[in-house]
């Protein structure tokens, strides 16, 4: 397969980023690269996706990024980064290795956030992806472990993403990952895995980054996790917090200890941002010096600085999130800054997972959840128009529509970052309008 087919079937397919931000991954692909990473990290605590694919599939993985490194063409190395931890993921490469050139695995620390990609890139190769920039400017491409599963089933057997894999973690009577059809409601997996009490709320994606759900929610091709935690705990309490309340905590209790910024990943290794100038310049109302507020685009969003670094228990990231946003939305665009040297202390001021698990109150939740492969049928799903990075797919279908699992309802826009959607089920369309397209099994 040469380059210009790889992206048109990547496009074609609908394949996003399966977690984080769901970039296309057709745009990631470029000639100018000479190293591959597979992202196997596992960045959030409780969740289990990754590692629990590469394990069972860890040649069709392997073949995949093989047959995308001959693609680009200028490949040197192929990294796999993963913990030291995950044993039946590294038996399972390790058992595949030797049938394929140019490929190693990198172990990294049990740490957080070591699945950040400019974490990754620099722990695994040494490189520093300067700020602002993207991973290509240093010649890398990352890819995590789910996504490349698409990719093996795009180009081996034909199929679109219609499912996609989560864990279902927490508060439930059975921990569990599973393959989920794209579209179907939280609640219909939740029954799977029983909740133990209804008072409690659930979070969509990891307990740093995640976001409030509620159970009407769907599935979509970037929900990694479904957690369920109790109404008073620290990390809901945290998800429910105000801007406007976290502003004047801030600006009564913030006492300059600079813990946020000590413990930064981002600035770690040399990026501007600097959680507690913004805080000292935000608190103050000091506008004239715009550098602070112009630095929170290097933000990384991970939460290290509110969900475990603030002695205070105050909210850097949220704040810093809200200026960042705000910056957007005005069309200011990123500044061009230097990168720094890494901090000599860095080895010493990572997060341990285990201390950060505890910090978040989830230590009794950090049990196995299982991997199934049972097919879950569902009478109706609502398919997202957008569901990656970039504008919205085009709906195909219209009302009284008869569609098959894995036929397109919505194309890609022409000329822009898009992909295109495909039906997760057998069954007729219900709805469509200018968000979402309903059908029903």
């Amino acid at each position: 397969m040469n380059f210009e087919q790889l992206v048109s079937l990547l496009r074609d397919k609908g394949i996003a980023g399966a977690g984080g931000a769901g970039f296309p991954a057709y745009a990631k692909l470029n000639k100018k690269a000479d190293i591959l990473i597979l992202n196997c990290a596992e960045c959030e605590p409780l969740l289990g996706v990754h590692r629990q694919l590469l394990a069972n599939y860890a040649y069709e993985i392997l073949s995949t990024l093989d047959t995308v490194a001959k693609a680009l063409g200028g490949i040197k190395e192929i990294i796999i980064c993963l913990k030291g931890t995950y044993k039946e993921a590294i038996d399972a490469v390790n058992a595949n290795l030797d049938q394929f050139k140019n490929v190693r695995m990198h172990f990294l620390g049990e740490f957080y956030p070591a699945g950040d990609e400019i974490v990754t890139i620099y722990e695994a190769t040494g490189r520093k992806v300067k700020p602002g920039k993207i991973p290509i400017s240093e010649g890398v491409i990352v890819f995590n472990t789910e996504t490349v599963f698409n990719m093996y089933k795009a180009i081996e057997e034909d199929l679109p993403v219609t499912h996609k894999y989560l864990t279902i973690a927490g508060e439930v009577k059975k921990p569990v990952t599973l393959k989920a059809p794209i579209g179907i409601t939280y609640c219909e997996l939740l029954r799977r895995a029983g909740i133990n009490s209804e008072d409690v709320e659930l979070i969509a994606g990891g307990p740093m980054t995640g976001r409030l759900a509620n159970r009407l929610d769907v599935v979509t091709k970037t929900t990694n996790a479904i957690l369920v935690l109790p109404k008073n705990s620290f990390v809901i309490n945290k998800k429910h917090a105000k801007s406007s309340i976290d502003m004047k905590r801030a600006m009564s209790s913030c006492c300059q200890c600079s813990m946020c910024t000590d413990l930064c990943p981002r600035n770690l290794l040399g990026h501007p941002i600097d959680p507690k100038e913004f805080m000292r310049t935000a608190t103050t109302g000091v506008t004239k010096e715009v550098k602070p507020f112009l630095d929170t685009m290097f933000c990384s969003g991970c939460g290290v600085c509110e969900m475990f670094a603030c002695p205070q228990g105050l909210s850097p990231r949220t704040l810093i999130n809200a200026y960042k946003g705000g910056l957007r939305a005005e069309g200011i665009a990123i500044p061009e800054r230097e990168i720094k040297e890494t901090n000599k202390a860095r080895s010493y001021r990572k997060v341990s997972m285990s201390r950060l698990i505890s910090r978040l109150g989830l230590k009794k939740y950090d049990v196995p959840a299982p991997l199934t492969e049972e097919e879950i049928k569902t009478k109706e799903v609502k398919i997202f128009l957008s569901q990656s990075i970039g504008a919205p797919a085009l709906a195909t279908v219209k009302k009284g529509d008869k569609v098959k699992c894995g036929d397109i309802v919505a194309k890609f826009k022409e000329d822009a970052l898009s992909i295109n959607l495909h039906s997760s089920i057998d069954g007729t369309v219900y709805a469509v309008n200018e968000k979402f397209i309903t059908i029903r099994g």
